[in-house]
């Protein structure tokens, strides 16, 4: 009877446990304690030379931790042992095992292409991977029929083409589990057999550890381009189901700014110059909500700043392009013009504070701080961020009289302010780019 080490007593080292026990006398190591109920011919080792008395040593340790342990252990590896990896990847630990190995130590590549979930009701026809790599033709042919004796199914392929193939299926099953985990995908009254067994995999591949989950996707090269790929797919039917054209009536149009904004400058400006006619305008005030709306497919086109020649890069729109997919049709600049607005019932001896969007300051600083020193500047949250939500908020006496603002001098007409001074901008040549982008 041949004597085997086991290193590693986890959920698959018992699982590995459990195929070979009534076959070998075996010896166990972990560094957390093992429990005591064994069979007769099982010990627990008390150190790693224990361990490598046997000649045949299987490692069923975690995949990040693999090269730790054989740089830790490869002291005690002599021509004598045959060294069995149990990963879930195998290009990594062919790796690791010819950096470190010495001599003629012979080492066997398996994957069990199963787990203590799927393996709960016997061995029989689970598949087992194997490559020989550096076995001799005795070693190789004895654990293959051994092995085939359990009822496995054999395959037997190079490390690389198992990883290539696993990338495309354990790794697209499980992090498909993972999503279905964080979707907080559950059981319902109604569920139909396709549900079920999406259920299924939720709940199997949730077993696991978060551990094997991202050292399956991070040690195996191929599972970076799975991910991109599934990412593709997504985005292909996601958009499929989008409509062509919000409303067949109109292009419909989703713009930064709201009513007197530069935004709605630029897309009248838009509009005119592409001979557009049958159109509809939604102000959203925000790059963030421009972005989301045609990622859902609520409008066509959408349109925001990206840059100043004075003030720079918009931060609120980079920081919006960060989180959505989108495809650039046009990039396009208007001359503007910075006024400053007080409501119509105060006096500006009561002003204290200008509140409009934070690249209007950027564009007007140094005449504010010349004109205006002692008015304290701020930006409003969300959609109050858009100098036209402000101006129309004052109007509305939704903002204190002690506040002004700071855009087109259109906004006054629109929303009966004052115009205490116009042309604010430290630049005659004032230019602002804008985007006009749709969905990928």
């Amino acid at each position: 009877m041949k004597k085997i080490s086991i290193v590693g007593f986890g959920r698959f080292g018992h699982t590995l446990y459990n195929l070979i026990k009534d076959d070998f006398e075996i010896t166990l190591f972990d560094i957390k304690k093992i429990s005591d109920n064994l069979e007769k011919n099982t010990i627990i080792a008390k150190s790693l030379a224990q361990v490598y008395q046997r000649t045949v040593i299987f490692f069923a340790v975690p995949i990040s931790e693999f090269e730790n342990v054989i740089s830790q252990h490869k002291k005690y590896f002599d021509d004598n042992h045959l060294l069995i990896d149990v990963l879930s990847v195998k290009v990594h630990p062919a790796k690791v095992f010819k950096k470190h190995l010495q001599g003629k130590t012979q080492v066997l590549l398996t994957h069990p292409m199963f787990g203590p979930d799927s393996s709960k009701d016997g061995f029989d026809n689970l598949t087992l991977v194997m490559d020989k790599f550096l076995t001799d033709d005795k070693n190789y042919q004895f654990w293959k029929e051994y092995f085939e004796n359990k009822k496995l199914n054999i395959i037997e392929m190079s490390a690389r083409d198992h990883d290539k193939l696993a990338a495309n299926s354990q790794g697209v099953t499980h992090f498909i589990g993972r999503l279905l985990e964080a979707y907080n995908f559950k059981k319902t009254p109604i569920d139909s057999v396709s549900a079920k067994k999406l259920l299924d995999i939720k709940e199997q591949i949730c077993n696991d550890s978060w551990q094997l989950f991202t050292d399956l996707q991070h040690f195996n090269f191929y599972t970076k381009h799975m991910r991109i790929r599934l990412g593709q797919a997504y985005d292909h039917v996601y958009n499929k189901l989008l409509p062509k054209q919000t409303d067949t009536r109109f292009l419909t149009f989703g713009i930064q700014g709201g009513k007197g904004s530069f935004n709605e400058e630029a897309i009248q400006y838009y509009l005119k110059r592409e001979g557009i006619k049958n159109s509809k305008i939604k102000y959203l005030y925000t790059s963030k909500k421009v972005l989301e709306e045609l990622y859902k497919g609520n409008i066509d086109r959408g349109q925001f700043a990206i840059h100043n020649s004075v003030g720079g890069i918009v931060g609120e729109s980079i920081d919006a392009m960060a989180d959505y997919k989108f495809k650039i049709i046009e990039q396009f600049e208007i001359k503007i013009s910075h006024a400053l607005m007080i409501r119509q019932d105060a006096k500006f001896s009561d002003i204290t504070t200008i509140m409009t969007h934070p690249q209007v300051l950027a564009q007007c600083k140094s005449t504010l701080a010349k004109k205006y020193p002692n008015l304290k500047q701020i930006s409003g949250e969300k959609e109050l961020i858009d100098h036209s939500k402000v101006a129309k908020y004052l109007s509305q006496k939704k903002l204190p009289k002690n506040i002004a603002t700071m855009g087109s001098k259109i906004l006054a007409q629109i929303y009966n302010l004052q115009i205490i001074e116009d042309n604010l901008q430290d630049a005659k040549e004032n230019y602002t780019s804008f985007l006009q982008v749709g969905r990928p």
